[in-house]
Order: C-alpha cells, then structure tokens, then sequence
C-alpha cells in the first residue's frame, strides 16, 4: 500500500512561513529527462530496488507458507487466517512507536537493522521446535518493525535521489513493485509449496531478508542521521505533533490516508458479489487482479508519458473522480463490466506521483523519516480498517449497496480535503499552490 513535512508549529491560525533545516548530505535533486530509465542509472537506487524487490517476495512467501504450516500444526482455520492478519495487526502500534527512529540514527543502520531482525524471525520459524504461539510472536515481530524500515526507506529516497522528479519515480516503482507481488507473489508461494515444506518456503524469506540486508550494507553509502548529532529524542505526542502540527501537511497526509479506506471496500466484498452474481473462482481470482494492474498500468503512464508538471495538474481532478467508477455498482453489474470499473479505479491512482511530489516539498528533511514512517503506518492502518468497516457494513445491507454509498462517501471526502488543502496555503518557498490556486 505513499511523505515529509516543514518545522511545524502545532498551533498556528493561520499560514506562516515554515524555516527550513539543512538537510545533511543530501543528494542534489535529479530530474531525469528519460523517465524510469534513468532513476535506474543511479548506482544506490538499483541496490535499493533489488533489496526491495528481494524483502517483498520474501514477505509474501512468508504469508502464504506461514498460513499453510499454521492450519497444518492445529487443524483451525481461525489460527490460519489470524497468521495472517498478523501481519497487518502489529503495524500501527510500531510505526508510531519507532517512528522517531527513522530520523535519529543513520538510514542504513536502521534498514540493515530491520532487515536483519526479519531474518532472524524468518529463521527461527523455520526451526521444527518452534511452537505455533512462537511463530505468531515472530510474526508480530516482523509487522512490528515493517513500517519502520518502509519509513526509513522512503526518507533515504531524498539522500540517494535527492527530493525532485527522481524522488517521485523511484518512489512509484517501489510501489508497483509491492501491486506486483499481489499478482505473482501468492502463485510464486503456491507453487513453492508443491515442491517445498512450508518452513523450507519460511527459509527462502529468512534468505530473502538476509540478501536485502547485503545488498543495502554494501550497495549504499553511510550518510548521517537526519535529525543532527545530539538532537534530543522526541516523544512520541511531539512525534505527532511535529509532522500533523501544520494544516498543510495535515491535509496531504489525509489525502494519502482516507481514500484508500474507501478504494479497499470493492477489493473486501469482491467474494461475495462474485458469489451473489453467480460467477465462479476463475472470475474471482480475474477481478481480484483487475485493481492491481490498473495501479501499475497508471503509474507507468504518469511516470514515463507525463511531464511532473502535468502530474501536479492532475492530482485534483484524477483523485476527486477516481472513486466514481464505483458508483456502477449501483446496476449491479456481470464480470465484464466490473472488470472494466475497478480497472480504471486502479488507473486514477496515477494522481500518487503528483501528491508525493507535494508531500516531500512539504517536508524538512530532519522530520522526512518520521513523517514516511507515519504516512506508511497510516496508509496499513486505514486499509485495514475501510476493509474491517464494509465488512460490517455488508452484513447489514447488499454489497452492492454497501460498495455504491464508498463511492458517493468518499468523492465527497475527497473534494473536502482538497478544500482544505487550498486553504492552508502554498508550501514553504514560495511556489504556486499545485492545487492550482496562488499561495497566500
């Protein structure tokens, strides 16, 4: 399933001019003219994106293979399907306790760090002793420290490709990478399985993260904290306050948070709408995909074809309408039709590259770590809780109903956040306001 933020005063009335800190060593901005091609020019990004890529499908075998050996060890479905809501459980609960880490100590310590107590997890679950309560603690562990080395992750982005264009790019293909291991990484897991244990499955994560690890030790260079040497920890309340303090940046992260909640509530009924249209699992497992490669289908788009200009233009008109395909549930309509309708949602979300740009404009760099931190926590967490909510919801009214009244609902939410997003004014420096509407 994504910013930073100025030096923020908590309580102001009205737009102030935000003083930014220098930022230390941080890499000059790039702006590619050749698009994805040339952020993979950058020798540090592509350790990144290996490391990246290396975790994910790590993440995703250790999901499935987790769920198969736990449904083994007790016969429970409920002890199955909660290994895997594990994984999403511990995530808000570390991203705002260990936020302040991010900034505090040095991005590579912190990624290496993390890597590694996922690897040591990973290994002990592969251990035949290891009893099924252990491996649901592991797997705590593991969400536990997720959101912190995503945070930590997004912050170094600015370090290795400074806070222009490139940011932007890199940033989107982190994404799609993480859609695409919705789409292979279960089938990948599956057929791992049919030649492996599970816990030989668990071993290729342990692996996984083990090999992500190397690769950001050595394929990255050792930067400074961003905070400062000696900078007083903050607690978590001043955390908070530090990067939602400012209306401005408030906003964004809202608009990062909330559309998602309704976005996800398709995704949550799709089994039983398919079920009540009468499709089958093939259909299922199709519509299931359609979301997904709409979202890496548009980002390619906004990130190779359109200029970062253009992708500011369209961050408002893209992210108010891109729940409105939704409202076609209201027909009730067969496989074809609602395989078109979440496509083109999955393709609005092209708007992201122009909001992160946004977002990091907004942002100091000694706060960007603990603000990604809280925007990747937030992100989980209201997911999470949009798929939790339209469940509820569907028990008491037809999913087609339920998903029609997230559309409608979150159009509106949408429209007002960028309301007032306009009203908090431009960002820090001066430039024109990307909703369109000159800074006061």
């Amino acid at each position: 399933m994504i910013r930073p933020v100025p030096n923020l005063c908590p309580r102001h009335r009205s737009p102030r001019r935000v003083v930014r800190m220098p930022t230390v060593n941080q890499a000059p901005a790039v702006t590619p003219a050749g698009g994805y091609r040339t952020v993979f020019r950058i020798r540090e990004f592509r350790a990144v994106f290996a490391a990246h890529l290396m975790s994910v499908l790590g993440v995703v075998i250790a999901e499935i293979s987790l769920t198969v050996l736990v449904y083994r060890l007790t016969g429970s479905p409920l002890m199955s399907a909660l290994t895997f809501a594990l994984g999403f459980l511990p995530y808000a609960l570390g991203g705002t306790l260990l936020a302040g880490i991010a900034d505090r100590y040095p991005a590579r310590r912190v990624l290496v760090g993390c890597d590694l107590v996922c690897a040591a997890c990973a290994a002990v679950m592969v251990l035949p002793g290891t009893p099924v309560a252990g491996i649901l603690v592991l797997r705590c562990a593991m969400a536990f420290v997720a959101p912190l080395f995503q945070g930590t992750r997004s912050a170094s982005l600015g370090d290795v490709l400074g806070t222009g264009d490139a940011f932007v790019l890199g940033r989107s293909l982190l994404r799609m990478v993480a859609q695409s291991a919705q789409l292979i990484g279960f089938g990948l897991g599956g057929l791992l399985l049919t030649v492996l244990a599970p816990r030989g499955a668990i071993a290729l994560t342990a692996a996984g993260f083990l090999g992500s690890a190397l690769l950001l030790r050595f394929g990255t260079r050792a930067r400074p904290a961003r905070a400062g040497a000696g900078a007083p920890p903050m607690s978590v309340g001043a955390g908070l306050r530090a990067v939602l303090g400012d209306r401005r940046v408030r906003a964004l992260t809202l608009l990062f948070w909330l559309p998602p909640l309704f976005v996800v509530v398709p995704e949550a009924l799709l089994a039983p709408y398919a079920d009540g249209i009468g499709a089958g699992t093939a259909a299922l497992g199709l519509l299931m995909c359609a979301q997904p490669v709409g979202v890496i289908a548009g980002e390619l788009w906004a990130g190779s074809a359109l200029s970062p200009r253009t992708r500011s233009r369209i961050v408002v008109p893209l992210a108010t309408v891109a729940p409105l395909p939704l409202l076609g549930y209201a027909l009730r309509p067969g496989v074809a039709v609602l395989l078109g309708l979440l496509l083109l949602v999955g393709l609005a979300h092209a708007y992201t590259l122009g909001l992160d740009r946004m977002y990091v404009d907004a942002v100091p760099g000694e706060l960007r770590g603990r603000a990604m931190t809280l925007l990747s926590t937030g992100l989980m967490t209201f997911q999470g809780v949009g798929m939790a909510l339209a469940g509820l919801a569907a028990e008491f009214l037809p999913v087609h109903v339920v998903v029609t009244g997230a559309a409608a609902l979150g159009t509106a939410v949408v429209a007002l956040l960028f309301a007032e997003l306009r009203s908090a004014g431009r960002p820090a420096g001066g430039s024109r306001d990307e909703t369109g509407r000159p800074g006061k």
